[in-house]
């Protein structure tokens, strides 16, 4: 039996290999009718990092700091990823792609999206790499290596041609 594509999700950082990615997501999302989920994780700081943090600026600070500034983030993210799509719709205009929602969380990446993934019920993830390779990608591992081997839903890397 044939697998049915019907929710994609696309997580993105903005880069260029991303870009490059959606041109994938679109083409199956027209091919198989499918909607796609636009999704992009904002890191969270380490927690020596935000350890240091607060005892600079007291707890209520910091937790009031950091709030505001998530939101703040996040809009502007929103905001980033709207006009991306408008970017997007213009070179694929060809493809009439149906982008379901835009969700920013908050979160490790790798863990975000494989748990989105899961529990949105999605039948494929596509996502670029940046393909560094070498040293610097064994020891330290690709977000899109690391969600392709912990995913139970079948993920779609795209390299950014040369």
């Amino acid at each position: 039996m044939l697998p049915e594509i019907k929710k994609i999700l696309y997580p993105t950082d903005l880069s260029d290999s991303a870009r490059h990615a959606f041109g994938y997501a679109a083409s199956f999302a027209q091919r198989y009718g499918a909607t796609i989920t636009i999704m992009h994780v904002i890191e969270e700081l380490s927690e020596n990092t935000s350890m240091l943090l607060t005892s600079m600026l007291g707890e209520a600070r910091w937790q009031e700091v950091r709030d505001r500034n998530r939101e703040d983030f996040a809009d502007m993210i929103r905001e980033t990823i709207e006009r991306f799509c408008r970017d997007m719709a213009r070179e694929h205009a060809e493809a009439t792609v149906a982008v379901k929602e835009i969700l920013v969380q908050q979160g490790r990446a790798v863990k975000t999206i494989t748990e989105e993934a899961e529990k949105g019920g999605y039948d494929l993830v596509v996502m670029g790499t940046h393909g560094q390779g070498g040293i610097a990608d064994a020891v330290m591992g690709s977000t899109a290596r690391r969600v392709t081997r912990r995913s139970s839903v079948p993920v779609m890397v795209v390299r950014l041609p040369k």
